[in-house]
């Protein structure tokens, strides 16, 4: 993205992490935005900034944008390797957990999706099992309208890899099946795999 490698080389990013803790809403939306944009690149200086624990607080800021901005920056952290391992130090997950309940529609899917990059390593899985991610997870799919619903699927896939996780889904395969006419593919396809994973044999 444009000015993000300047932000980068400019050694920006820990004061803007810093800042994040004591501007006003507007430029704590603003700030998020750059975030964003830089650690699609590189979060190594984030993470050294302390970022994630900053972000963790913001999931529960009164401001829908400013939560939803915040899951979409962890979202950037997580789908690097290292930020992987930062967010479940900083015990992320159970947060994003509850964030799959929020009332406001774009907050969930951006939690959705930095849970479903959280939870690719063994220790994610484990911590989402532990905050009991999956009952949420299911609402979020069986609600045919939900934006969050592919990320939630996919998510679930993820978790059915774990035993308990797969014992759990076997009981709710017809939520799945649902899924298998959805008006979208990119659903039905997710769909699929879920119930393949779920049903696997070992």
């Amino acid at each position: 993205p444009a000015g993000a490698g300047g932000v980068l080389r400019a050694g920006l990013i820990p004061p803007l992490v810093l800042k994040l803790k004591t501007e006003l809403d507007e430029i704590q939306e603003q700030i998020l935005d750059t975030l964003s944009n830089c650690l699609r690149v590189e979060v190594s200086e984030a993470l050294a900034a302390g970022a994630v624990a900053v972000l963790k607080e913001k999931l529960s800021h009164p401001s829908t944008a400013i939560r939803s901005k915040a899951a979409w920056v962890l979202l950037e952290i997580s789908s690097h390797a290292e930020g992987k391992i930062a967010v479940c130090k900083e015990e992320v997950i159970p947060v994003l957990v509850r964030l799959l309940e929020d009332t406001q529609p774009e907050v969930q899917v951006n939690s959705t999706g930095a849970l479903m990059f959280a939870i690719v390593t063994p220790q994610g899985r484990s911590s989402a099992i532990g905050a009991e991610a999956i009952p949420p997870l299911l609402k979020l799919v069986a609600e045919e309208t939900s934006k969050a619903r592919l990320n939630a699927i996919k998510a679930l896939t993820l978790l059915a890899e774990l035993p308990e996780g797969r014992k759990t889904l076997l009981d709710h395969r017809d939520t799945f099946q649902r899924c298998l006419d959805d008006p979208s593919e990119a659903v039905q396809r997710a769909a699929e795999i879920a119930i393949t994973v779920i049903e696997w044999k070992p």
